[in-house]
């Protein structure tokens, strides 16, 4: 049984890499069962149809990113310092290149080409992430840390454009450190204390 679970988890990390590395269209069943080592049959064993496989892929994302953000929650009470780790968990990221880029943004640019269930899964992401932040930056602004120029809604949808916004242009030049340099200002900003 461990096998089939560690297959599937291979069948899914490979997937994610080359979705971040090339988009949906970018990758066939034949390049994953190469890299993985087995034959296009046993994916399909796993994973119906590229649909089945990418919507598997997204939904996991987002079940982890949400049990990162409640982990953030329990472990760290300041919200200026949830937005701030939030950030740095990112920096890091693009950093080392463990995860170059959020998949669901990645996708996202892509949601006029996806199937339906791939694009819902994308949404739900979407949605879970802004609801968390517009969350904390709430709770920010109650406890006097955040100052808003907006509802607290629009700043966190403008915070999450920002951080995906930074990852595109550490992208295009090729520089991780791009991404820091636009997020700075950007906690600065929303921060009371300077």
């Amino acid at each position: 049984m461990t096998n089939v679970s560690t297959t599937a988890d291979d069948i899914l990390a490979c997937a994610c890499t080359l979705i971040i590395a090339g988009g949906y269209n970018g990758f066939s069943y034949a390049d994953v069962a190469e890299i993985v080592g087995i034959r296009k049959p046993s994916i399909h064993h796993h994973f119906a149809s590229k649909v089945d496989l990418v919507r598997t892929l997204v939904s996991r994302y987002r079940e982890e990113a949400e049990a990162g953000l409640a982990t953030l929650e329990r472990n760290i009470p300041d919200p200026r310092e949830q937005l701030k780790s939030y950030v740095g968990y990112w920096e890091a990221c693009i950093g080392d290149a463990t995860a170059p880029f959020c998949v669901c943004a990645l996708l996202a640019s892509e949601l006029p080409i996806l199937p339906e269930e791939v694009a819902l899964e994308v949404r739900s992401h979407f949605r879970s992430l802004a609801s968390w932040l517009t969350s904390v930056i709430e709770r920010g602004k109650r406890k006097g840390q955040l100052k808003l120029s907006g509802t607290a809604r629009v700043e966190a949808e403008g915070f999450m454009a920002t951080i995906h916004g930074a990852m595109l242009s550490a992208r295009a030049y090729g520089d991780p450190k791009m991404f820091g340099v636009i997020t700075a200002p950007l906690l600065d900003r929303l921060s009371t204390k300077h």
